[in-house]
């Protein structure tokens, strides 16, 4: 199996499957849901699938991001889920904690936490920083509280300058504001849901700004989108391991720049399948910092859980550890590098699941660039789609929460 540049390794458990019956007969209906889609795509749905084989938009969010790198040192993007996932995915290809790679940087702030805004406010100058609202919908509650508290930090010359909304063009409260305040207001695209917008503005407008080359992104998902079988494939095998039992879809990369992939990955695997009493449940892992926290239980626990190890070849690549004179027991590092190790982790974690039974699959990347990236999220979502075709669910709704959202604005209001 094989993506444009991302090898795959099913374990002998999964090999097996792929010689069964019911692999064959799934296959079959994978496949026509991939047709499915096409047609539906062909009448207007789907647009966030058209979009990467366009290229117009990127030079107006390339001008858009420019601008942005001359007036501010940082941009604070107010979203959270969807408006908010796959963009940090995206800007942690070239920012981190320690480095960045453009002279803006890009904060996310995705929770209502009153501590971390406090101390977000505390460490900003405001004179440099501006601030991106996003929400498909324009009624987020916590975006709203996030914009209202950011509002009053400025003069109404000055918020034209700093805020910024990105919400679809009908009316809403966040719509609403900007038009009031004479806020530059950006459309999100109409159609397409917030954990499937990586690919539009909403992702790559903050990506941009991180200094991400969102050609070569859309330019990744066109090879998935080109060449589908490997992701029906993976749809297939995820769904045969629900019926299995397997209740749970461990997605455990071993980069650190795919930490947020992680989270992107979860909202799209449980609010898209967990309807009607079915989908499985979705756990980001990060090796090899969750050997140490969860293996374990993968390893001993219960025989629920379906693996996925994303692995790039990082021998001989980064620092040398040194060996002081006299240490014991230490030999096994001689000649070895940092990636070294990691390569060995990867190795040893994977065969001792496969040895253990446990269904694996491996992802194995040359590099992680921004095509490859962008292979990546559109394999997901891709698998997702074809998933719920199998699995006869709407992947493009999540009605159970609304509820909440009605029950939170009640409360506020003390009823």
């Amino acid at each position: 199996m094989a993506i444009h540049s991302i090898s795959m390794l099913l374990s002998d458990v999964l090999h097996e499957w792929t010689l069964s019956p019911e692999y064959v007969s799934l296959l079959e209906k994978a496949i026509a849901g991939f047709e499915e889609i096409q047609q539906e795509q062909k009448k207007g749905q789907h647009p966030f699938l058209d979009s990467v084989y366009k290229s117009d938009d990127l030079i107006f969010i390339g001008e858009i991001a420019h601008k942005w790198c001359q007036d501010f040192k940082t941009l604070v993007v107010l979203g959270t889920g969807g408006s908010s996932l796959g963009a940090q995915t995206l800007c942690a290809l070239k920012q981190s904690v320690f480095h960045q790679t453009s002279s803006c940087r890009v904060l996310f702030m995705d929770n209502i936490d009153p501590h971390t805004f406090e101390s977000l406010f505390s460490s900003l100058d405001f004179q440099k920083t501006g601030f991106l609202a996003i929400s498909k919908s324009g009624t987020t509650a916590e975006t709203l509280c996030q914009l209202l508290t950011v509002l009053p930090r400025y003069t109404l010359p000055e918020m034209k300058k700093h805020i910024f909304i990105l919400t679809e063009p009908k009316l809403s409260p966040l719509r609403q504001i900007a038009e009031q305040y004479g806020l530059e207001c950006f459309d999100h695209p109409l159609g397409v849901g917030g954990r499937f917008s990586v690919f539009a503005n909403v992702g790559l407008l903050p990506s941009a700004i991180a200094g991400i080359d969102i050609k070569r992104v859309r330019q990744g998902a066109c090879q998935v989108l080109d060449n589908p079988l490997s992701a029906l494939e993976g749809a297939v095998l995820t769904v045969m391991a629900a019926y299995k039992g397997y209740s749970q879809n461990v997605l455990m990369p071993y980069i650190d720049r795919l930490y947020y992939f992680t989270f992107w990955f979860r909202q799209l695997w449980a609010e898209s399948l967990g309807k009607k009493g079915q989908g499985t449940t979705p756990l980001n892992a990060l090796g090899t910092v969750d050997q140490h926290s969860q293996l374990q239980l993968y390893l001993d626990g219960p025989r629920d859980k379906f693996f996925t190890l994303i692995c790039t070849n990082v021998q001989q690549k980064g620092m040398k550890v040194e060996i002081p004179q006299g240490i014991k027991d230490l030999d096994y590092f001689s000649q070895k590098t940092m990636g070294d190790l990691m390569i060995a982790e990867q190795r040893a974690t994977a065969e001792t699941l496969m040895n253990k039974k446990c269904p694996t699959r491996i992802f194995s990347i040359p590099e992680l660039n921004e095509e490859v990236m962008g292979e990546l999220l559109m394999y997901y979502m891709l698998e997702t789609m074809i998933a719920a075709k199998l699995l006869n669910i709407n992947a493009f709704d999540q009605p159970a929460v609304e509820e909440g959202k009605i029950l939170t604005r009640t409360y506020l209001k003390g009823n």
